[in-house]
């Protein structure tokens, strides 16, 4: 009698167990469809740079002498380095949580890609709620300015506004999901704008 109820213990074990995992599977495999039904933005741009120049010190008219002697020696050496965070946020619409695993992206400024990357940072973004994701950014700017002179610099430098947000500046990104052991791609780049820099 022992034996018998012994093994029922253990079936019984085995199927709570086969349960849960059933419904761990459910859950993520719901979290992770869900992701299709969620909405991406540029929220802002911040901790902006062009040459080691803050772009705040342009926007509030405060570029000093040695800010113009950074950006013309960056021009003359033709190595131009924009640094700048740019935040994406992903609002889940929906009553169900949502799963991302991965998001690639490239920046492009004045119509011409200048940066790429990829935040392999996992995700949960929660129903009816927004997720900010940063996006560390670095591009070279040289070839863009070899043409048009310091002056075009510091104008593309001062047409960021002071929450960092240039209209020159756009973003394209790719949501990636696990699916069992492999990570799926979102099949296209979803293009993200927010026209509220200066002209």
């Amino acid at each position: 009698m022992k034996k018998i109820t012994f093994a029922l213990v253990i079936a019984g074990s085995i199927l709570l167990s086969s349960c849960d995992i059933l419904t761990q599977v459910a859950d993520q495999f719901t979290s992770v469809a869900n992701l299709a039904n969620c909405e991406f933005n540029l929220k802002n741009v911040t901790n902006v740079s062009v040459a080691g120049v803050n772009v705040k010190n342009l926007t509030q008219g405060n570029l000093t002498a040695t800010d113009v002697v950074k950006l013309v020696a960056a021009y003359q050496s033709k190595k131009v380095p924009l640094a700048m965070d740019v935040n994406v946020d992903i609002t889940n619409p929906t009553t169900t949580k949502a799963a991302m695993t991965a998001l690639d992206w490239i920046l492009a400024i004045d119509g011409t890609d200048m940066a790429s990357g990829v935040n392999t940072q996992s995700y949960t973004i929660k129903p009816s709620a927004t997720t900010t994701v940063p996006l560390g950014v670095n591009a070279e700017l040289a070839d863009l300015f070899s043409s048009k002179g310091v002056e075009a610099l510091k104008n593309f430098a001062s047409s960021f506004t002071s929450e960092g947000i240039s209209s020159k500046v756009g973003l394209r990104v790719k949501p990636s999901i696990n699916v069992g052991t492999a990570q799926v791609p979102f099949p296209n780049y979803i293009k993200l704008e927010k026209k509220t820099g200066k002209s």
